[in-house]
């Protein structure tokens, strides 16, 4: 099959969806640009307005203002079918009457492709997502991930600018689901197509995306790369939805003191209130003489520990709190590094002040 080049430029402004004047918006005046080629993850929580967003966009729902733009043209009042995007869904939408191949051959019998140019961009498709020589089967002879692969080559068998995924894998395993992502990423990379994946699944983002749109309340609280969001967010909210955290909400005495309950700790550049530390960067040691110079502690007590394979999981209640409550946190350490913790330990919590980061709230 003939692969696009590159993928389509996506504009959204001020787009708004409304189902009721005594509600509030489901999407709430968003201004969005995806880049030609790119591959951007729409995530959120439920009710956010990441997927009535994805709507928008393929033309189910229309906006109750603002404006969408492909390549510069508005499309916004467009039916779906004339905005020739890509559309893999949750349930594979299959139809189980036809065979893999018909299934795929849909999209270009709707677009009046000739037989014998379908016959070669369907066989093309079925190799581009491992399913060669399945062409004669029905879907209910597939595993879950077949089918999905199925619904995936019939989104791109007439190559598309822009494809458009909503929760493709969820109804699938985590082996399942590991497994299509790495074919989706390879899809991706392949094609050159403009992909807007939308999911819940903060590692789906992180693993996929060229930039992750994280949505909250019908609004696009951040976006960035899964790296810049993951380790510097700019609000509790990115900070704990992107993964685990550490949270310390204290306050800042100075431009590079920032104090939790009775300590004080070395802080650089920083608008926010609340202290972030991921897990991973957070080291444990049992006596103070191994803790690094310049860095920031907490005493901690041990409440659980758990083993991973390759990492511990080590649950603290840390012990700052003037009032003699514990706040709870939890530190990932590699296998062997301390031998001795065990639930009931007294442990110095430790960290470097440049892998941290202050956040609003």
């Amino acid at each position: 099959m003939s692969s696009a080049k590159t993928g389509g430029r996506l504009d959204l402004t001020g787009l708004v969806k409304r189902y009721g004047t005594s509600e509030p918006p489901a999407v709430d005046d968003i201004d969005l640009t995806i880049e030609p080629g790119e591959f951007i993850t729409l995530l959120g929580p439920s009710g956010s307005g990441k997927t009535t967003t994805l709507n928008m966009i393929v033309g189910f729902t229309e906006p109750t203002a603002g404006r969408i733009e492909l390549n510069g043209a508005d499309i916004t009042r467009m039916p779906p079918h004339r905005r020739n995007f890509g559309m893999v869904f949750q349930n594979y939408a299959l139809f189980p009457h036809l065979t893999v191949a018909q299934n795929i051959a849909f999209p270009l019998r709707e677009r009046k492709v000739p037989a014998a140019d379908s016959a070669k961009l369907v066989g093309d498709a079925l190799e581009l997502v491992d399913l060669g020589g399945m062409g004669n089967r029905r879907p209910h002879e597939l595993s879950g991930g077949q089918q999905q692969r199925v619904a995936l080559a019939r989104a791109v068998v007439f190559s598309p600018s822009v494809l458009l995924l909503d929760e493709p894998l969820s109804a699938l395993d985590r082996k399942l689901r590991q497994s299509l992502q790495r074919e989706i990423k390879r899809l991706h990379q392949e094609l050159g197509l403009t992909f807007v994946f939308v999911t819940h699944d903060q590692d789906e983002a992180m693993t996929l995306s060229d930039r992750v749109a994280i949505f909250n309340r019908g609004k696009i609280v951040a976006i960035d790369t899964p790296t810049a969001l993951y380790h510097r967010p700019t609000t509790e909210f990115v900070a704990r939805f992107l993964g685990e955290s550490n949270v310390f909400a204290g306050r800042r005495l100075g431009p590079d003191v920032y104090a939790w309950h009775d300590r004080k700790w070395t802080v650089g550049d920083g608008d926010g209130e609340t202290l972030i530390v991921r897990p991973e960067k957070i080291a444990v040691a049992l006596d103070e003489r191994d803790v690094p110079s310049g860095s920031n502690t907490a005493p901690a007590e041990v409440t659980d520990v758990s083993f991973y394979g390759t990492y511990h999981r080590v649950e603290l209640a840390f012990e700052g709190a003037s009032d003699g409550g514990g706040v709870g946190g939890c530190a990932v350490l590699p296998v062997g590094a301390p031998a001795a913790l065990a639930p009931g330990a007294r442990v110095i919590a430790h960290w470097r002040p440049e892998d941290q980061v202050l956040v609003a709230e």
